[in-house]
């Protein structure tokens, strides 16, 4: 579907609402498409995915050795 930017501007919601049931709107100026509407996909996060996948080493929060920390200093 292609509309002027006056129409889309006019139809904004309908327009929202299409692009929501998973069409694209082409949105044109002087018959140039210059945008393009289209349904946003969803991340969907499962937490706990990686439980039990690795382990932290028991150490993890000990206080770098000097050598190693002072590669994370400034000049």
């Amino acid at each position: 579907m292609t509309v002027n930017v006056y129409a889309a501007k006019t139809r904004l919601s309908q327009l929202i609402d299409e692009a929501a049931k998973g069409k694209e709107v082409i949105i044109a100026r002087a018959g140039e498409p210059v945008a393009k509407l289209v349904p946003l996909t969803r991340v969907h996060r499962h937490l706990g995915i990686l439980k039990g996948k690795f382990k932290i080493p028991s150490g993890f929060n000990e206080p770098l050795p000097r050598s190693a920390s002072r590669l994370f200093e400034g000049d």
